[in-house]
Formats: C-alpha cells, sequence, structure tokens
C-alpha cells in the first residue's frame, strides 16, 4: 500500500500535530487524543512494574483503568481481575519450570 511512497523525501515535511487539517483526521481515525497528564510517582511505578510483568506497556494499561472506570467498574471489580490475571501468570510460569513424575507400571 505505502510502497508507491517509498522513493518521497519527507524529511522537510511538517509534523502533523502542526497541521490542524492532518491532526484532525488523525484524531478522528485513529480513535485515541494524545493528552498531558500528572500522576502520582507511585501510581506510575506501579503501572510500569505490571506492565514490564506482563510484557506489555503501562500506558495500555492505564488507558485500561481509566476505560473500566469510565465503564462504571467498581474498584474491587478492577483489583479482582488484576488478581486473577497475575495469579494465572504466576502459575504458568512455575508450570513450565516443573516436570511431571512419570508414572511406572
Amino acid at each position: 500500500m505505502y510502497d508507491k511512497y517509498k522513493d518521497f523525501d519527507f524529511s522537510d515535511a511538517n509534523p502533523v500535530a502542526d497541521t490542524p487539517h492532518l491532526a484532525k483526521l488523525q484524531a478522528e481515525a485513529g480513535g485515541k487524543s494524545r493528552i498531558t497528564m500528572r500522576v502520582d510517582n507511585d501510581v506510575l511505578a506501579t503501572f510500569k512494574a505490571r506492565a514490564e510483568m506482563l510484557g506489555g506497556n503501562y500506558q495500555t494499561l492505564m488507558n485500561d483503568a481509566l476505560k473500566q472506570f469510565a465503564q462504571g467498574l467498581r474498584l474491587s471489580d478492577v483489583v479482582r481481575e488484576a488478581i486473577h490475571e497475575t495469579w494465572e501468570t504466576c502459575l504458568t510460569t512455575r508450570s513450565t519450570g516443573r516436570t511431571k513424575k512419570q508414572r511406572v507400571d
């Protein structure tokens, strides 16, 4: 799809954010908006640690938490789901390191 543009030189092109029409199109098509937000250091550390443990990124986890809050999920529901996911991850990690005893007939 983008092969026809591979020889174009875009080095002097304006960023999308500096072009209002393109920024609006990108925001409408992407479904996400770039924001700046201040959070407590311990909250950020928690999301980063969890993301590292699960192999994702902390922005996605924060977005999921905000989405759940916006949908009216209670904190206890979110915590229960987080514990369940963490427990499953721990069990999977532990079970792959063990070998089953073979039955002798």
